[in-house]
């Protein structure tokens, strides 16, 4: 069993975070010890490990609650998270395009500086 501090690290998230997660209805696997503090089981640990991945991806917390949500009901919801999961995929790779034109446009503009620099030093 994990703390929230202890999953909070490994997610690379803080514990505020996962609070907030949680009131938002993304972790309602999560369950409580006796002084009512939040026990996560590795399988809550890599439950919790999507949902970052999701978010740190785009995903808004509305359609992960949802996720979530018909991940809770079972097996019979398995198609609908499939098919949310490969929407999203379809937008990470659209994002990874965006990114990739964004990367040549500013590597240009480094070579031009790095050319002004060189030109630059040559002539003092």
């Amino acid at each position: 069993m994990y703390s929230i501090n202890e999953v909070a690290a490994i997610c690379d998230v803080t514990a505020h975070t996962l609070r907030f997660y949680d009131k938002e209805g993304l972790l309602p696997f999560v369950g409580r010890n006796g002084a009512g503090n939040r026990v996560f089981s590795e399988r809550d640990l890599n439950i919790v490990k999507f949902i970052c991945c999701l978010k740190n991806t785009g995903m808004p917390i509305k359609e992960i609650k949802r996720y979530i949500e018909l991940g809770m009901k079972g097996e019979d919801t398995a198609a609908t998270r499939r098919d949310m999961i490969l929407e999203h995929r379809k937008d990470v790779l659209r994002q990874m395009d965006e990114l990739k034109k964004s990367l040549t446009i500013i590597d240009l503009k480094v070579a031009f500086y790095d050319a002004y620099k060189v030109g630059f030093h040559d002539e003092q």
